[in-house]
């Protein structure tokens, strides 16, 4: 019978030799290398006959020597055998995180510490990527950004310092506390009907949705981004909900909402003082035709020479029909002139056009201009602040009329006023055949101050420029300088009624 010479011991050394962790043995105390495997070499770049003989202690990070004896929270302990996490320098100078396996060897009879066994494996990529999230722990909770997350039950299982802030949200409710309780039913429908399932298709979702927890008190906040996040299965893990508090961002709105609308009520109020003149004169002229119906036929009573009681129904009646004119100039001019407060609402432009070309009617005659209407069949309804839409209109109509003056004095002058709507914006025109507007003009337009008139303030173009900002539209001009110029005003396809 043939003896196999082949031992276990011999085993388990090949076994370590074959091992990709890094097996060592060391001297208790100043932990100089026993024996090491092949290993070695991979992970800190030494061979085995550089490295016997050394004593860990002179490899160790400085920050990490002696954390075996001082018990750092890198280091354990339990049933005789010690785990540690601790960096290593290679040979090329660069420190390596390893983790460490070890155990104590003693004596059996005497229980002296005769070696430490030591199993490492290179842990860098994974402590990298630890501190990696750290810093992006550390920056979710610093961010002024509101930062949810959500599990695919919809149970909110994080919120960040300014999401529990903001919201006014009890922590202890983390477990308990369901996504609809932070939205209205219908921005919650919408955000499990449509916005999830977007996110989920195409990995985030961006937009505005408001968040109304009952405990949010005087904040405005919403949320204007979804990630879904997935494991290696391609299942969702949950979602990251994020927000901003923005109710700063809605005061300063409303203050320069409030502003623009202070502005424009002046702009109108000098309009009108601007306007005085021809104003009077159409104000004057149904108040004049009412006086001499009534002399008229008071006179023709007294005279009687009227004894018909239709002539006197007639004459009640052409009375009546001026009397209506007359007030409906005063009821404009005091819509006109009346503080109002941002308000949109559906409205004809084409019929703003007209009403305005007629609020203007008698300045242009005094002129001698004539109004061409080239008005849109559709007849566009849009979705606007009508006060506001009718004060920039007045305004490029004003200057219109003015830009004829000490021009054409021979020649016909004519504004015509255009509108024309498409699938993506509504187009209004105003056109004069008048001089034009110069290069060095047309560079400060829209500033404000700037004006071209002896007693202007030049805040019309400027205050209209702002209102169709506003309405998320341009306004522009375009002029040759010589022979006329319009002015554009181009509102998205929002404000147009479906």
């Amino acid at each position: 019978m043939q003896t196999n010479d082949y031992q276990p011991l011999d085993r388990y050394r090949q076994l370590a030799e074959k091992s990709p962790d890094f097996i060592s043995r060391h001297t208790p105390g100043d932990l100089v290398f026993i024996d090491v495997n092949p290993a070695v070499e991979k992970i800190l770049g030494y061979r085995s006959d550089e490295i016997i003989g050394r004593s860990a202690n002179e490899l160790f990070h400085p920050k990490d020597v002696g954390s075996w004896k001082n018990g750092t929270s890198n280091v354990t302990y339990s049933e005789g055998v010690y785990t540690s996490t601790y960096r290593l320098r290679h040979k090329n100078g660069d420190y390596i995180w390893l983790e460490t396996t070890s155990r104590t060897i003693r004596d059996p009879e005497t229980g002296e510490l005769e070696e430490i066994i030591c199993v490492s494996r290179d842990v860098s990529e994974r402590i990298q990527a630890d501190r990696t999230l750290s810093r992006l722990a550390q920056v979710v909770e610093a961010t002024s950004d509101l930062v949810l997350f959500c599990n695919a039950n919809y149970q909110v299982v994080y919120l960040n310092e300014s999401a529990i802030r903001t919201l006014n949200i009890d922590k202890g409710r983390f477990p308990t506390l369901h996504l609809d309780e932070l939205f209205s039913r219908d921005n919650n429908s919408r955000l499990l009907q449509e916005i999830f399932p977007q996110a989920l298709e195409t990995g985030e979702w961006r937009g505005e949705l408001p968040l109304e927890p009952g405990s949010i008190e005087d904040r405005i906040a919403s949320v204007h981004q979804i990630i879904a996040h997935r494991n290696e299965e391609q299942e969702l893990r949950y979602f990251s909900i994020i927000g901003r508090d923005i109710t700063e961002q809605r005061r300063a709105e409303a203050e320069a909402l409030q502003y623009q609308l202070n502005m424009a009520h002046i702009s109108r109020l000098m309009s009108l003082g601007e306007m005085a003149s021809g104003l009077a004169h159409e104000i004057n002229q149904p108040l004049g035709a009412i006086l001499n119906y009534s002399r008229g036929t008071l006179r023709r009573i007294q005279e009687g020479t009227i004894k018909d009681f239709d002539k006197v129904c007639e004459s009640l009646q052409l009375i009546s029909r001026q009397a209506i004119r007359a007030a409906d100039i005063i009821k404009r001019l005091r819509g006109f002139v009346k503080k109002t407060e941002y308000q949109r609402m559906d409205f004809s432009i084409n019929e703003t056009c007209l009403e305005i070309a007629q609020f203007m009617g008698q300045e242009a005659r005094n002129e001698g201009i004539r109004f061409d209407f080239q008005l849109d069949p559709a007849e566009p309804v849009i979705y606007a602040d009508k006060v506001q839409i009718e004060q920039v209109i007045l305004n490029l109509l004003r200057n219109a009329i003015e830009a004829f003056d000490g021009s054409r004095d021979n020649g016909e002058k004519t504004i015509t006023i255009a509108t024309r709507m498409d699938a993506e914006q509504l187009l209004v025109e105003v056109e004069d055949n008048a001089s034009g507007i110069t290069a060095d003009q047309m560079s400060n337009l829209f500033e404000p101050y700037f004006t071209s008139k002896s007693a202007g303030l030049g805040m019309g173009l400027s205050i209209s420029r702002t209102i169709i900002e506003a309405h998320r539209g341009k306004l522009w001009a375009e002029s040759d300088g010589r022979t006329g110029s319009t002015f554009k005003i181009s509102l998205p396809k929002e404000t147009l009624h479906p």
